[in-house]
């Protein structure tokens, strides 16, 4: 079946009846490629499951359906050979809430949680806005430019304290892209057991790796071990563009843990989304040809932008090897301390400022967008970039 992800979608409605963060944030004349959120139309079964839903008319309290558990079950024992059960999930709007959920249930005031940057930036807020202790860790610079960014074991290793109870992780990991090697997750795995620390596992990008066959292995399944301290959390949101329908969950092997988790969200969190969980279960069931074909697309974009950014002087890029989001280095492109700032009020192009995710100097791009209009923002770049 084909797929269109050629044509582009016009997503600035001149009185915004399609209101969207990416396109409305900014002037007509700039082109956005900053949040994670994708120019592509979602997968027609996703669509069309939605105008089922719509035409019944009546939207009351949502319910979690048996149907939608059982095809996540079938998606992980498929796609990740983790043999998950229904009672695990718990279904909520949103992976954001449920980080700051998490951190109130495994945490006390005061306690710390440690994030390791660059990463994405509700991380870094998480421990300020529920009145816990901030504790940073960075990941390894690249060797060399276009090199990836490694796990650094040792800075990870002297962030920790006696007051560390909770490790926020996020793989594959954004923003670098980097999908962690089983060398480097063993090491995470045995500092976490060796310090005693819980996990909440971000695996968003997760059904989104760019090389031709590779396969996710989510942390608590790789360690069956550490399967009791983790809270792994899923959507369909980043995989087949659902965001703003705010539907996501959080496995939770562990009985004890789940029920602390699920009593501290009541009263706080909607119940579901009605047309969220219909999406979600569309697209786990019915979505996978739509994705590969995704997949397709995203690699000949990444290709695109790797050899865009080997004709711009100082800049480098460690080639994604997960979702549409890349990160550039633009320390040494001449573009002074803020290079998002630059690019968007003398390109016209809005990216993604480092700053935000604790790296200053560098951009995220998001290239999930339509090859004319990857190209169109490419070509304003290259005015300032290009030798």
């Amino acid at each position: 079946m084909a797929f269109d992800f050629a044509t582009p979608i016009e997503r600035r409605h001149p009185e915004g009846g399609y209101a969207s963060q990416k396109w409305h944030r900014y002037d007509a004349n700039v082109l956005p490629l900053w949040v994670a959120d994708m120019d592509f139309r979602s997968p027609p079964a996703v669509i069309e499951a939605l105008s089922a839903r719509v035409a019944h008319g009546v939207y009351g309290y949502g319910e979690v359906p048996a149907t939608l558990t059982e095809t996540l079950c079938q998606w992980s024992a498929y796609h990740y050979d983790w043999h998950i059960e229904p009672e695990w999930q718990q279904w909520l709007p949103g992976v954001v809430p449920a980080l700051h959920f998490a951190a109130m249930v495994l945490t006390e005031p005061g306690e710390g949680v440690l994030t390791i940057a660059p990463i994405y930036p509700p991380f870094l807020a998480v421990a300020e806005r529920t009145g816990r202790l901030a504790q940073q860790a960075m990941l390894a610079e690249s060797s060399a430019p276009g090199e990836p960014w490694q796990l650094d074991i040792e800075a990870l290793e002297d962030a920790i304290t006696p007051q560390t109870r909770l490790l926020l992780w996020c793989h594959p990991h954004n923003p670098t892209g980097r999908v962690w090697s089983e060398d480097e997750l063993a090491q995470l795995a045995a500092l976490v057991e060796r310090h005693d620390l819980w996990v909440v596992s971000d695996e968003l990008h997760c059904d989104l790796l760019l090389d031709q066959g590779a396969r996710h292995r989510p942390l608590a399944a790789m360690f069956p071990e550490l399967a009791k301290r983790t809270i792994t959390l899923w959507a369909p949101s980043k995989t087949f563009n659902l965001a703003g329908l705010t539907s996501a969950c959080a496995v939770i092997p562990d009985a004890a843990l789940r029920k602390r988790f699920v009593a501290a969200t009541k009263g706080f969190l909607p119940d579901g989304n009605v047309l969220g969980l219909v999406a979600a279960e569309a697209a786990y069931k019915e979505g996978e040809p739509w994705r590969q074909a995704l997949l397709e697309v995203l690699r000949g974009h990444r290709a695109t932008l790797e050899a865009r950014v080997a004709l711009w002087p100082g800049v480098s890029l460690s080639a994604p090897e997960s979702t549409y989001l890349a990160w550039l280095d633009m320390r040494e492109a001449g573009l002074g301390a803020s290079p998002a700032q630059v690019l968007l009020e003398r390109a016209g192009v809005a990216l993604s400022d480092g700053e935000a995710f604790g790296c200053p100097g560098f951009v995220r791009l998001n290239f999930g967008t339509t090859a004319s209009q990857l190209e169109a923002a490419l070509a304003r770049m290259d005015v300032l970039l290009k030798a």
